[in-house]
């Protein structure tokens, strides 16, 4: 959109986390103000003096909020408004310390247990669990014998662990598309 661009590429507008997307990792999207096509909640940040977050609006939460996160796209939404308080809460600074650290352990996932499949999972998973479940993950991960295990029987490892993770924590990490 022609006059909107962004700095952090990890959280965007509207609380997407863009660093754990499908589509931004896969080279498809610049991520939020980088590139995208045109969306409906950037029009409104420059309709509103270019805010960087929808909670910097006076107006936020606004009506374009109403099941924002009833369904997913590429990437899980369930956690958009839930992430942008986070991000307000704790500081952007810290908050995007955290989300590269996800994203660290979402590059070890994708490159060690990716058999071609789990993208998705993968990405899903880092984004809906906690960072703590994510260290635990990856150091359970480690100390497995993974390098004598071939990367299809590395991926399902990885996605049964994430997966009850999730499931413990009552979490699923399938997701929502329209009908």
């Amino acid at each position: 959109m022609k006059g909107f661009k962004r700095e952090n590429r990890l959280l965007s507008l509207c609380g997407l986390n863009c660093g754990l997307c499908t589509m931004k990792l896969g080279g498809h999207c610049g991520g939020c103000g980088n590139g995208n096509q045109s969306c409906k909640i950037a029009r409104c940040s420059l309709e509103h003096g270019g805010v960087e977050y929808c909670f910097q609006c006076p107006e936020y939460p606004c009506g374009k909020y109403q099941d924002i996160d009833k369904y997913d796209s590429f990437i899980t939404h369930r956690n958009q408004r839930a992430d942008l308080e986070r991000a307000r809460s704790m500081g952007l600074e810290e908050y995007n310390r955290v989300q590269e650290e996800k994203a660290r352990i979402l590059d070890y996932l994708l490159t060690t247990c990716n058999d071609g499949r789990r993208k998705s999972l993968f990405c899903t998973a880092v984004n809906l669990l906690e960072l703590s479940d994510l260290n635990e993950a990856e150091g359970l991960l480690r100390d497995v014998e993974m390098s004598r295990a071939s990367l299809k029987e590395r991926g399902a490892y990885a996605a049964e662990l994430l997966n009850g993770m999730a499931e413990s924590k009552g979490v699923s990490l399938r997701l929502r598309r329209r009908k």
